[in-house]
């Protein structure tokens, strides 16, 4: 026989689970509850700006469906044939949509801003004007918050070139300074001779 002494008889035992103390469990599980505390949290969040996206959305679908309504209304006026109870209604319908936060753009002499107005047709220049304006508005847009319902289509007008052109571009002769002289009938300036 060997003189070995088998392993469980003279070692300590080393595998055996050791139960976690009772500040280490209040550890874990204060962890967990900051941790369920913090998807809940996050989850109201999300749920309620979801709410409201929808609830912005359907507004905004319910406001869309009025502005052929509106664009009559404003004809009406126009002409003239907004009295009596008609323009009570039509008040009434606009305070409606206002508290809705409904809003119109696209006036005469507004900045021109491709964002909001659509341009269907370019009016020439004008002095009068440093940047390119709204010269004429065929339909009004109409906005919800910062959201754009619709574009209002309009003519623009954009300022005057005061500028004459660089003579180093042309040189007066040949089929390019023929092209460069009917440019030139734009300005203010002489053409040469």
């Amino acid at each position: 026989m060997t003189d070995e002494v088998p392993e469980s008889a003279g070692a300590p035992a080393e595998s055996a689970p050791k139960e976690p103390s009772l500040e280490e469990q209040l550890a874990e599980r204060t962890a967990d509850l900051q941790r369920l505390q913090a998807e809940y949290v996050n989850y109201k969040r999300r749920v309620d700006r979801d709410r409201e996206l929808v609830r912005a959305q359907g507004e905004a679908a319910v406001l869309h469906s009025l502005l052929t309504v509106l664009d009559d209304i404003a004809r009406a006026a126009d002409h003239g044939e907004l009295e009596g109870g008609f323009k009570a209604v039509a008040d009434a319908l606009h305070q409606a949509v206002a508290k809705h936060k409904l809003q119109s753009f696209g006036a005469e002499g507004e900045p021109f801003d491709p964002a909001h107005h659509e341009a269907v047709f370019h009016a020439g220049e004008s002095a009068e004007v440093d940047t390119t304006t709204v010269h004429s508005v065929m339909r009004t847009g109409y906005k919800h918050g910062d959201r754009v319902l619709r574009p209002a289509t309009v003519g623009v007008v954009d300022p005057a070139a005061a500028v004459a052109p660089d003579p180093s571009t042309s040189s007066g002769t040949g089929d390019d300074g023929a092209e460069a002289g009917e440019q030139d009938v734009l300005t203010d300036e002489a053409p040469n001779e």
